[in-house]
């Protein structure tokens, strides 16, 4: 898995890599601005003009570096504007900005009022103002300068942060002095500031630009948060022996649907099944097991008196019990979840409706098994412990309740939030905003339900299941798109994604 680390661990592991490799800072910088300069290139047609807005510190230097090899490397028109808001910068930018000088780029300085200079607006400015150093926010001419950069049509690339984020917490910044960035490459390792969504969005499209840090010292350092590996996940999957029979994986209930929601429950049902468990049960309202039948016929039934939730069902061989998709908010399906509380006869997994139960129910909370798995999205979340004045103090109340509670909380969005009941944060690199349609909250219930049910631990069902969640979104949104994807595409692509981790051939043949 990928650590977040803090700037301070940052500038810790490059000190470190330059007195063990050992390497020079600038040769280091180097380093950083050729593998930078090779990724662009690989998507950058070589006609583009490349503007390199440069400030005077290490960001600064790499953005200068890359600037010298772009312009060695055939680039038609390469040039860096320099805002000259100090006597001299860091002795790295130094260095590049006389060897740019030497290579014949050109070089505007900027005196303090003085605006950026014209560009053409096709033309890819590179964002090296400021990178994790930043401790306050802009102010006066720098911000000025951001705002006219924003206000531009330029595509924007920014070297490891988008200049005036910052890299740790963002709650005291000025969103009206961070640079605007269509893409980012983040240098070694994610930022926090990527994975919030209310401060990754001025990142654009980022990816990680490895530099060569040394590892083990990085391994060292006690992570802020950590983001999810496929290679990391692929040993917690239960184990599918020859000799094994359907009682080997679970018995799966979902507890879902009311009037006009029973969509919910068939899809909660239809990803579950496509995640494993060996059996399947679904308690549905009085009248809606035809829907189920005929839609799911794998799963079995169980009717409620009622036309909505009201009685627990007599649970037979449970394994793990998912409750929420579709089920509405009516007194009496708040005493079954009050009761199913109670009594849990396996490991829950709460969703949709039921968490928004439990938010007109706060005590509730107390006395949720340890284990439960809580999927809420930010506004059932706030409805549940309060409203959070940003993402960040969203995330520290989300750790809190993990931890107070002993439960696993998945905090969704764009970078789904994994909380532990031992203090840890998980995030979720996988999917994409086609996901950003009403079912695929029932799905990822149904996958976490199914996983829950095969003997995968609290955090590992979570872990696993975000994980494969958004990796069949990411297929269907390569096979359809992102604007006509469903919920149901991506569950029609979870066997893909489940036979990709085990590593099986994609090939059916098996002789020859």
């Amino acid at each position: 898995m990928l650590p977040i680390l803090s700037a301070e661990q940052i500038r810790q592991a490059d000190a470190f890599t330059i007195a063990h490799e050992p390497i020079s800072s600038i040769d280091l910088m180097e380093r950083a601005a050729v593998n930078c300069a090779n990724r662009l290139m690989e998507t950058l047609n070589y006609d583009v003009p490349v503007v390199v807005l440069a400030g005077m510190g290490n960001n600064g230097g790499d953005g200068l570096a890359m600037a010298r090899i772009l312009n060695m490397a055939g680039q038609r028109e390469v040039r860096a504007v320099v805002p000259q808001y100090k006597a001299e910068g860091s002795p790295e930018f130094e260095a590049n900005l006389g060897r740019l000088r030497q290579g014949g780029v050109a070089v505007a300085l900027l005196h303090e009022g003085e605006p950026l200079p014209s560009f053409p607006p096709e033309a890819l400015v590179i964002d090296a103002l400021f990178g994790t150093g930043l401790q306050r926010p802009l102010t006066g001419w720098l911000k000025d300068l951001v705002g006219q950069l924003n206000n531009r049509a330029n595509h924007v690339l920014a070297i490891d942060l988008p200049s005036g984020l910052f890299a740790d917490s963002n709650k005291d910044n000025d969103p009206t002095a961070i640079v605007q960035a269509d893409r980012t490459f983040t240098l070694e390792l994610p930022k926090r500031a990527l994975l919030m969504p209310d401060q990754g969005r001025f990142a654009g499209e980022w990816e990680v630009v490895p530099i060569g840090l040394n590892r083990s010292q990085i391994a060292s350092l006690d992570p802020w948060a950590l983001v999810l590996e496929e290679v990391d996940l692929v040993p917690m999957l239960p184990m599918r022996r020859r000799t094994a029979h359907k009682g080997d994986f679970g018995h799966a209930w979902l507890l879902a649907g009311g009037p006009g929601k029973m969509g919910a429950a068939l899809l909660a049902a239809k990803a579950a099944l496509r995640s494993g468990c060996g059996l399947l049960s679904v308690h549905v309202p009085a009248g809606q097991q035809a829907v189920m039948h005929g839609t799911v016929p794998e799963a079995m039934v169980s009717p409620d008196p009622g036309d909505r939730l009201s009685e627990l069902p007599k649970f037979t061989k449970v394994s793990a019990i998912g409750l929420g998709p579709g089920i509405g908010t009516e007194a009496e399906t708040g005493r079954l979840l009050k009761l199913l509380i109670q009594q849990a006869p396996a490991p829950l997994v709460l969703d949709a409706d039921a968490l928004n139960i439990l938010a007109r129910n706060k005590t509730w909370l107390a006395y949720l098994p340890a284990g439960t798995v809580l999927t809420p999205h930010p506004v059932e979340f706030d409805r549940m412990v309060g409203k959070a004045s940003n993402s960040e103090e969203r995330l520290q109340l989300a750790r809190g309740l993990a931890m107070k509670q002993k439960v696993v909380v998945v905090l969704k969005g764009a970078y789904t939030a994994i909380c532990a009941p031992d203090g840890r944060i998980f995030f979720n690199g996988t999917g994409n905003p086609g996901l950003a349609k009403g079912g695929s909250g029932d799905a990822l219930t149904g996958i976490l339900t199914s996983l829950r049910a095969q003997g995968m631990d609290a955090l590992s069902t979570a872990l696993v299941g975000v994980y494969a969640h958004g990796r069949a979104g990411d297929l269907a949104a390569e096979a359809l798109g992102m604007d006509g994807m469903l919920p149901s595409d991506l569950i029609d692509r979870l066997p893909q994604v489940w036979k990709a981790m085990r590593g099986v051939p994609s090939s059916d043949h098996l002789l020859g």
